[in-house]
């Protein structure tokens, strides 16, 4: 299978804390890679270092004398080393992020939300971008002209989802998306991930508790204090009693 997403010793400092500390990681085209980690593993960080989000913000740190930040290591996506490069061009690329509490436009609809996400991709383009989304998320179909702000948590985070997708992902980076969402409403997105596969993207998701995602994934790393602890297949994963411990509630 095809690599899509090479991280090798990767390090992230905040000032002279140490986020991800020489991480490595891969992802294939084609799979559901999950990252598992508690609280201030070091998830978020990985995920800005990959989607660019970390170059913007070591721009602003740097602009106003504030935090400084350094990102080490190597990061390739299809071979392309992508370290340095804007959080635009990797979109332009097929690198998309849908973030924990990922921003919307509250003051607007929900259908006005995904147009504005798609200011990149033909209109015809983003046509049948929302309504691939409103068959994965029929809910949001019912709700077209609901303001975002009015929306549930659940509803924010299929619109989120949503958003991410209108920018038609390659390599759909998702962080905590099942967060502080009802067990129904975690089902609901778990079987959405599973059908944005199905439709050729690959996914790598992030999550701190990880009983509803364990059955749609491939692979999956295990990371505490930014640190990789531990490595494997979907059965490997639950065969392993400090993962089920700590990670599945088992």
């Amino acid at each position: 299978m095809q690599r899509m997403l090479e991280i090798k010793n990767i390090m992230v400092f905040f000032e002279n804390a140490l986020a991800l500390n020489d991480l490595s990681l891969e992802v294939r085209k084609g799979e559901i890679v999950g990252i598992l980690g508690s609280n201030s593993a070091g998830k978020t960080t990985l995920m800005n270092t990959i989607s660019g989000l970390i170059v913007d913000m070591k721009k602003k740190e740097d602009r106003r004398g504030g935090e400084r930040i350094s990102v080490l290591g190597e990061l390739k996506f299809e071979e392309e080393d992508i370290l340095n490069m804007k959080p635009s061009q990797r979109v332009k690329r097929g690198i998309v992020l849908s973030r924990e509490r990922h921003p919307i436009f509250r003051d607007s609809d929900v259908v006005e939300n995904l147009k504005i996400a798609g200011y990149l991709r033909k209109r015809h383009e983003v046509k049948e971008r929302i309504e691939f989304i409103f068959k994965l998320f029929p809910h949001l179909k019912g709700m077209k002209k609901r303001k975002a702000g009015l929306m549930s948590g659940g509803e924010q985070q299929m619109l989120a989802i949503g958003i991410a997708l209108v920018a038609k992902p390659r390599l759909l980076l998702m962080d905590e998306p099942l967060l502080g969402l009802s067990p129904m409403l975690q089902a609901d997105l778990t079987r959405a991930i599973k059908n944005i596969w199905q439709e050729g993207i690959t996914v790598l998701v992030t999550e701190q508790f990880a009983r509803t995602l364990l059955p749609v994934i491939d692979r999956g790393y295990v990371i505490e204090n930014g640190i990789l602890v531990f490595e494997g297949s979907r059965q490997e994963l639950f065969d392993n009693p400090e993962v089920k411990s700590a990670y599945l509630g088992i």
